[in-house]
């Protein structure tokens, strides 16, 4: 069995891996993808796979942008952190998903339905555009539960500078401290206000009040000067200086 992951979360990847493996599912990985624009460019080099995992949320966009672009005529199974009610638009049109955090049960019952029907589901782009266009992420998260010693504290939301993914850990910068958040950098970033936050490239995250200084910088990309940075540099990846842009003006 050959299988394709497209995921933009190097920690999310992994994790599927090795639950697949605690499944006795036997596979063979073609490789592990991050972006819209390199899927299109996977399928249009190669035969299709015998089954996709796809996250809805790439590094420079949305996946159903590649079904725009390109057919694939592979069986798809979709990742993502959005809630359950806006996902329920999937089942009734015929297309899997996995909610993440990914459950062992889940999967199972996924790979189970794959196996008894593997046969490839026409994805029609417009609808999926319009399922996609549904699923607003969830804006009314106030707390944040983070590591602290040996035990948990909640801070507010609103005291998050950015956030960032470092060896697999997601963490959490105040005007104060730095936190350690148990949760994928995408599953954070599906659960805040992004009318306030922007993930700017596939490892970091930024509040828009921590934003202190925008400046040009190389290959069309523009470095931001933040609060409390610790050395660190916040550059836009080039897919997503336009976005930036225009969330800047809103």
């Amino acid at each position: 069995m050959e299988i394709l992951i497209i995921e933009d979360e190097t920690r999310a990847a992994s994790q599927l891996q090795r639950m697949l493996k605690a499944c006795n599912f036997e596979y063979t990985l073609l490789g592990v993808i991050d972006t819209v624009e390199d899927t299109v460019q996977w399928f249009q080099e190669n035969n299709a796979p015998d089954l996709v995992f796809m996250d809805i949320q790439l590094a420079d966009g949305l996946s159903f942008e590649v079904f725009q672009k390109i057919e694939i005529e592979a069986p798809i199974i979709f990742t993502t952190a959005f809630d359950q009610y806006a996902i329920q638009a999937f089942k009734v049109n015929s297309v899997d998903y996995l909610l993440k955090p990914i459950q062992q049960d889940d999967l199972k019952k996924a790979l189970d339905k794959f196996n008894k029907s593997n046969k490839p589901t026409a994805i029609d782009p417009s609808i999926l555009k319009q399922l996609l266009g549904s699923m607003q992420p969830r804006t009314n998260r106030e707390g944040l539960l983070v590591k602290e010693g040996s035990g948990f504290v909640q801070i507010k939301i609103s005291e998050l500078l950015y956030c960032y993914s470092e060896d697999s850990i997601t963490f959490g910068i105040t005007s104060k401290k730095r936190f350690i958040i148990d949760e994928t950098l995408d599953e954070l970033f599906d659960s805040l206000d992004q009318n306030k936050f922007f993930k700017i490239n596939r490892g970091q995250i930024v509040a828009k009040t921590s934003i202190q200084k925008i400046e040009p910088y190389f290959n069309h990309r523009v470095k931001l000067s933040i609060t409390n940075s610790r050395d660190q540099e916040f550059i836009v990846s080039r897919p997503k200086t336009g976005d930036f842009k225009k969330w800047m003006n809103t």
